[in-house]
């Protein structure tokens, strides 16, 4: 079943998937979950407490100190860690300049977006523009180290540059043809149910698949239906502890999911989609391969929408060697 994309994207968990929450825990979990989506949709605005402790159904009062517990950081450190990494991801893939997305994120002023930003990562917002192809090559050269090491080989001292700058493992790897296949479609909105996992992309997210959305599905009457993987964390922005992934299925307009399961809108609109077939690992590494090598001779950029797997009814998955089909979806607008 399907795994995770590598780019798109809060806690530890762990590794092992837990066993089902009692009904009030799940309760917890469907309002907060509630209170991230609406956070992500209106980064653009002012986020205070009292507005957001209403969409959580808490007191302005109890709501803060939950956030803080249940997160492991303050609302202000999660939301203006939000704001930075979602511009992270639009400075890389879009052609705004950079005052728009500053305030597209919330910031009031380029000079305070620009502090902010550099803060955060290290550099300027126009330093990371500029170093995205060399960003990608160095994820895609992680991605073929973990899923084959000993075709890469280096000494234990020669780490990698991030700006890819005189790396000889950078500029002396092949990069490999682009395959697979890309069409452009307008995509119809859908309306989901979705699970949540917090923690790293990887196995992880496919045991979850397995063990709690499959099971969940199947108590729901909701098998035969399409489903969806959206990573709403970029893994080379957001730390792997805090990565969301929401495994998705259509929904009728009269299903009310009870538990911690969450209802989202997933947005219609012009996508750019790539055939995948292969296996968990591979996912990945084709998620930056479509990103570095088709998007940027597209003539198109991405939007805000998100990044997400479409998994059709009759997508193809062989348990005993791990081989599934899907389409990768990326949204897209022109230049």
């Amino acid at each position: 079943m399907p795994v995770t994309p590598r780019r798109l994207g809060r806690r530890v968990r762990a590794e092992s998937v837990r066993p089902e929450r009692p009904a009030p825990l799940a309760a917890y979990t469907q309002r907060m979950n509630s209170v991230l989506d609406h956070i992500d949709a209106h980064l653009d605005e002012t986020l205070e407490v009292a507005p957001l402790a209403a969409v959580a159904h808490f007191s302005p009062y109890h709501f803060h100190r939950f956030f803080t517990a249940w997160m492991g950081e303050t609302l202000g450190d999660y939301v203006r860690r939000r704001r930075l990494e979602i511009a992270a991801v639009r400075l890389a893939g879009q052609q705004q300049p950079i005052l728009h997305i500053a305030l597209s994120v919330g910031f009031g002023s380029g000079e305070a977006f620009a502090r902010a930003f550099k803060t955060h990562f290290g550099q300027t917002p126009s330093a990371w523009r500029a170093t995205t192809a060399s960003r990608w090559n160095t994820e895609l050269l992680n991605v073929r180290r973990r899923s084959n090491p000993d075709q890469l080989l280096r000494k234990p001292d020669q780490d990698i540059n991030v700006a890819g700058h005189d790396n000889p493992e950078l500029t002396n790897t092949p990069v490999e043809e682009f395959t697979m296949q890309v069409t452009l479609a307008t995509l119809p909105p859908a309306r989901v149910a979705y699970l949540r996992h917090i923690g790293p992309y990887g196995p992880s997210v496919a045991a979850f698949w397995q063990q709690q959305f499959m099971p969940w599905m199947h108590a729901n009457q909701l098998e035969g239906r399409p489903c969806y993987g959206i990573g709403h964390d970029d893994p080379g922005i957001t730390a792997a502890a805090n990565c969301r992934y929401d495994a998705c299925v259509e929904i009728p307009a009269d299903f009310h999911p009870r538990g911690q399961a969450g209802v989202a809108q997933l947005p219609g609109g012009r996508y750019a989609l790539a055939a995948y077939r292969g296996d968990g690992p591979g996912i990945g590494r084709a998620w930056t391969e479509f990103l570095r090598d088709w998007l940027p001779g597209s003539g198109l950029q991405i939007d805000s929408r998100p990044f997400f797997e479409h998994y059709p009814v009759d997508a193809e998955y062989d348990p005993a060697t791990g081989i599934f089909t899907c389409q990768l979806c990326i949204p897209v607008k022109p230049l």
